[in-house]
């Protein structure tokens, strides 16, 4: 009698891991080219930088040893000089010889309307400001220049635009989820020598059948890479399903939204500030050392320079010690395009748990990882597992599908032989 409850456990604990085997089956199919196709792109731009070196030169700048590099304000003048139809939106400093320009074209003076630019990026020499290259990106016009960029579109959004990225969020969205029942799938059932049990399922059986090779692939390349394919998913969450990342994390932590830090300010457009670039950089660079010696911080140099005119206000980066980033900034500044004030700090690790999390996250997703050079080649690496992930679970799915149509061709086949009438001997 005392087992009978103990029974009813493992028939349903059962039930639940029988179902749970069709969810991660069906679900994984459904993620599968769309993860593999994420997964070999995102691979690539990891090393963009490496690449475009390789396919296009002509984005980086000759070094000049010896020569001291222009401020970000200056080279913002400098290209606005040059490329009188656009304004700058922002750029970053987070390569060595060259600097990536976001630009926007400028309103018409006399007929109100913005100017035609054939372009939305643009590459410029650190030590003279001088525009280095143009680029629309995603344009396949400019085939050469524009490999990394249209990789990047797919890996975003399928070449597709709202729509795509909308695709891409729900199978993030659902890969966030299949995270966790992959992982259960992985316990043994049983709590007996439970972790002798579970400890196989670590290990690939190199000298066992193919088959077995191909779902040990699976199941330990699942477990050992988990906290990062967590990572990805999640991540993925937040860029391309905002909403309902933060509708779960604010559920879950302390968090603060995008949205809620932009309604503290007053949308006031102004596409021609009173303060020039060299000002504000001035401006923001004074206020963020106020900053970091109020909060104990150490800067240990410039990243990033921006205007943002729907909001009025320059936005400036540092990379400090507390930044968990090693190339973007998590630190900065915004400041009042006219009068200079302080209107918002950015911290690398914010009071809220939630921000600091989703700073990290953001961080290992774009391979940026502070303190960990390696982190690159690790992260190329699992890009390519996300991919081996996909085919050996279509390997599994597809070999045990075969065994169930043996299975129920040799069951009919059975049948057929014991139903047929016997046979009779017209001679005898």
């Amino acid at each position: 009698m005392n087992d009978a409850p103990k029974a009813r456990r493992v028939k349903f604990a059962r039930l639940i891991h029988r179902y749970l085997i069709w969810q991660h089956r069906w679900t994984g199919l459904l993620m599968a080219a769309f993860l593999s196709v994420v997964g070999i792109t995102g691979s690539l731009l990891v090393y963009t930088t490496e690449i475009e070196r390789l396919i296009d030169s002509q984005f980086f700048a000759k070094p000049q040893p010896g020569s001291q590099q222009l401020e970000m304000g200056e080279i913002a003048e400098r290209v606005e000089a040059e490329e009188p139809k656009i304004r700058v939106g922002y750029f970053f400093r987070n390569i060595p010889d060259t600097v990536l320009v976001r630009v926007l074209p400028r309103t018409d003076s006399t007929t109100g309307r913005l100017y035609k630019v054939d372009f939305d990026h643009l590459y410029a020499d650190p030590w003279t400001g001088r525009v280095l290259a143009h680029r629309m990106n995603g344009d396949l016009s400019e085939l050469r220049m524009n490999v990394m960029p249209f990789i990047r579109s797919i890996h975003t959004d399928l070449v597709a635009g709202p729509p795509g990225a909308l695709v891409l969020g729900y199978v993030a969205l659902v890969w966030t989820i299949d995270c966790f029942v992959g992982f259960y799938l992985t316990l043994p059932l049983t709590r007996g020598i439970f972790w002798r049990r579970w400890g196989t399922a670590w290990w690939v059986k190199w000298k066992a059948s193919g088959y077995r090779v191909n779902f040990d692939l699976h199941r330990a390349g699942g477990l050992w890479f988990w906290p990062l394919l967590f990572i990805f998913a999640w991540s993925s969450v937040n860029f391309e399903l905002p909403t309902v990342y933060d509708k779960v994390m604010i559920a879950a932590v302390s968090y603060q939204t995008p949205a809620d830090m932009l309604a503290q300010f007053q949308r006031r457009s102004n596409e021609r500030p009173k303060l020039n670039w060299r000002e504000a950089e001035a401006r923001a660079r004074e206020v963020v050392r106020q900053e970091a010696q109020k909060n104990h911080w150490r800067i240990l140099r410039p990243g990033s320079l921006a205007y943002i005119a729907e909001l009025g206000v320059y936005s400036y980066g540092v990379q400090t010690d507390r930044d968990l980033r090693a190339n973007n900034p998590d630190t900065g500044v915004w400041i009042d395009g006219d009068t200079g004030e302080l209107q918002h700090v950015f911290l690398a690790r914010p009071t809220r748990l939630g921000n600091t999390f989703t700073n990290l996250i953001i961080g290992l997703h774009f391979a940026d990882y502070k303190g960990w050079q390696s982190y690159r080649l690790l992260e190329f690496v699992l890009g390519l597992l996300i991919t081996v992930l996909s085919v050996t679970g279509i390997v599994i799915w597809w070999k045990k599908r075969r065994v169930r149509i043996m299975t129920r061709i040799a069951s009919r086949r059975r049948i057929s032989v014991q139903t047929q009438p016997a046979r009779t001997d017209c001679h005898r």
